[in-house]
């Protein structure tokens, strides 16, 4: 007999079935590297109208960790449905995963930036183009292996 039900709050069938819609030509590096392009460039968005609304008034490193969970709630379900689809857990759990791996390159940016902007004389958002570039391949590591790893098949 074939066992048709899922736990609850599984997704393995919605997942896939939208990354097909949305997949970019080229596999799956290259829907990753689209995506880590639009997170990017959204973290910009948000960090650059963060330092201009709150200007010298608030330091920029809060302004860096506002812009980083803003991104990791606005990104999560594009990640879980397109870029790793059909992950074998709920979204909730998923979400902690997923926000453990960013709080990692969160540390990297508020360990890197400090060195780059007040000692090395990098402007903020150059510096922290440089630090988001060297986190890639360990960020896509990470997420592939770890925080969207299907757990219903290990």
């Amino acid at each position: 007999m074939v066992e048709t039900r899922q736990r609850v709050g599984l997704d393995r069938g919605a997942g896939p079935k939208i990354a097909e819609l949305v997949r970019m030509p080229g596999g799956h590096l290259i829907t990753y590297l689209t995506g880590g392009a639009v997170t990017a460039l959204l973290y910009y968005v948000i960090l650059v109208a963060g330092l201009r609304v709150l200007g010298r008034g608030v330091p920029y490193l809060y302004v860096v960790v506002a812009s980083h969970f803003l991104t990791v709630v606005m990104v999560y379900p594009w990640y879980r449905l397109v870029v790793f689809p059909g992950g074998g857990e709920s979204w909730i759990a998923g979400y902690l995963r997923f926000y453990a791996v960013g709080i990692g390159f969160l540390a990297w940016s508020l360990a890197g930036l400090p060195v780059l902007v007040e000692w090395a004389g990098l402007p903020i958002l150059t510096a922290q183009f440089i630090l988001i570039v060297t986190s890639l391949p360990l960020n896509y590591a990470m997420n592939r292996l770890w925080a969207f790893r299907d757990r219903g098949r290990s």
